[in-house]
């Protein structure tokens, strides 16, 4: 009785006595084993191909990081723009620019930088130059109408940046400016701050009183009580409808203050 042998014996012995098993041999692509299948030349080239697929291409990194701290100020000050003080907080400012709030902290400190920050944005506008460079009436007055010209466009920041202590660097050269400049006339250091003070408070004030109605004062209805004043509000229609008032009061108080921009022994 003849022993069952298991397939793969069976071919090692129809390998081994062809001349015996002839009768049940196959070709030598059948009879191959799978273990010789899988390391022949052919085989592992096709392993080879699988286990080193054709590189993918890399994706360009971004020239500019998504985030920045000028960024996130440009953001900052674009809300203060649109919803005024409110628009400063760490969160809003992140879903304006679509990140984590705690991503923000990668790049500001805290809330009290990123309000330098837009004041350093806002800052960047005012021209000290003119303190340096020009005699002293006439610096003072270029620099403030510098000034006015750089808080006109961001007059919803101001009282933002009026409730913080100011410490932006760029706002310190320009105090220095100012400084040097107050002294070369015979201002005292005591004296420099509220010389300082009086020209900023008048500035910001004329920036606020500008982006307000045109005209705030209206007598319409009270003439005989009041014509004198009524008669100045009619002189009104003289003057430009968008802006009547408020640049030439500027430039009044302005000269004004200038006027007096001496220190008292020497006028």
């Amino acid at each position: 009785m003849e022993t069952s042998l298991c397939p793969r014996a069976a071919r090692n012995i129809q390998r081994r006595f062809p001349e015996r098993y002839g009768h049940r041999a196959r070709d030598n692509d059948a009879s191959t084993t799978r273990h010789e299948r899988l390391t022949s030349p052919k085989h592992a080239a096709h392993r080879v191909a699988w286990s080193h697929p054709t590189e993918r291409p890399r994706v360009p990194r971004p020239t500019q990081p998504k985030l920045s701290r000028d960024a996130i100020a440009r953001a900052a000050l674009a809300l203060v723009d649109r919803d005024g003080s409110e628009g400063a907080s760490i969160r809003r400012v992140a879903d304006r620019l679509k990140v984590h709030p705690t991503s923000l902290y990668n790049h500001v400190p805290n809330l009290a930088a990123l309000v330098e920050d837009v004041r350093a944005i806002v800052s960047s506008g005012i021209d000290s130059s003119f303190l340096r460079e020009r005699e002293w009436e006439e610096g003072l007055l270029l620099w403030a109408r510098s000034y006015r010209d750089a808080f006109r466009l961001h007059p919803r920041a101001i009282p933002l940046l009026m409730g913080n202590r100011a410490s932006a660097p760029l706002l310190m050269s320009q105090y220095e400016d100012f400084t040097v400049a107050a002294e070369r006339v015979g201002w005292t250091s005591d004296d420099i701050l509220p010389l300082l003070t009086a020209f900023e408070s008048f500035i910001l004030g004329s920036v606020l009183d500008g982006s307000g109605p045109a005209v705030i004062f209206d007598p319409t209805g009270q003439e005989q009580d009041v014509p004198r004043f009524a008669a100045a509000y009619a002189a009104l229609d003289g003057h430009d409808e968008d802006d009547p008032v408020s640049t030439r009061a500027f430039e009044l108080g302005l000269s004004l203050l200038i006027a007096g921009a001496r220190p008292p022994a020497s006028r």
